[in-house]
């Protein structure tokens, strides 16, 4: 797996044996796409502030084959984001793919909301993506390759309650349209995907009637799986898809196309 097949140009071919930094990737959304990168040759350095889940998650993905290094970072420090980078980049000499998929909720009307709460949101959701993004910049520039894929939310469009959270959403497609064009002659894409319903800890932890509420919500009338992002990020990270940048992807069933966000 570490030996990296190239084109003629010297560029990578395919996934194998790239090194991919997944931010939030031991549980939910994360999971699934560091799941899905695994399985396409990716060694995987998991990001994720919960101890005990990353050691799990490292567990399940070295069962099924997959390489995995895990980091305790927390994503709005530029002191932990770029240490970890560095290390991983001393360990094996590129950083290929960067997920921002790490993030929070922020369900809160605006009169119930404070200035703490708001920055908060705004702080681990977009802040973190800058952060993690400039850190890996330099190492994909030397290498004339680089992936890096924000995970954005069907909710950008905005919703009642979601001020802080779909602003911070919204916030990520205008970062990733601006990094990407910045970006586009030193042969490094930088795209955004934006899912919808998803079977994560969250969706389990609804009530049953708010689950079926909102799967008929969905025009396909099932509910996303982690998976289902996970393909959608290995497109953007193919380098194969060397010609698309700047772009979000919406995965969510057909929800974005007429029914309220969540």
């Amino acid at each position: 797996m570490n030996q990296i097949t190239t084109s003629a140009t010297g560029a990578p071919s395919t996934l194998d044996g790239l090194v991919a930094i997944v931010t939030g990737g031991a549980k939910g959304i994360g999971f699934g796409i560091a799941r899905t990168l695994a399985q396409a040759g990716c060694r995987i350095a998991l990001w994720d502030l919960d101890e005990t889940a990353l050691q799990q998650a490292k567990q399940a993905l070295v069962g099924e084959g997959a390489e995995v290094d895990t980091f305790s970072v927390d994503v709005s420090s530029v002191e932990q984001v770029e240490a970890a980078v560095a290390q991983i980049a001393a360990a094996h000499g590129r950083v290929d793919i960067l997920v921002n998929n790490a993030g929070i909720g922020g369900d809160r009307l605006v009169s119930k909301m404070d200035l703490d709460f708001w920055k908060r949101v705004i702080q681990v959701n977009l802040d973190s993506q800058f952060i993690c993004a400039k850190a890996v910049l330099a190492h994909m520039a030397e290498n004339k390759f680089g992936r890096i894929i924000n995970i954005s939310s069907r909710a950008w469009l905005g919703n009642r309650g979601q001020a802080a959270y779909s602003a911070s959403k919204g916030a990520v497609v205008s970062l990733t349209r601006s990094l990407a064009l910045e970006y586009a002659r030193k042969g490094i894409t930088v795209n955004a995907v934006a899912p919808g319903i998803v079977d994560t800890p969250l969706f389990a932890s609804l009530t049953e009637e708010v689950k079926q509420s909102l799967q008929k919500s969905v025009p396909m009338e099932r509910i996303g799986r982690p998976e289902d992002i996970g393909q959608a990020v290995r497109f953007f990270a193919e380098p194969g898809s060397s010609y698309v940048t700047g772009q979000l992807l919406y995965v969510c069933g057909g929800r974005s196309l007429s029914s309220p966000s969540v």
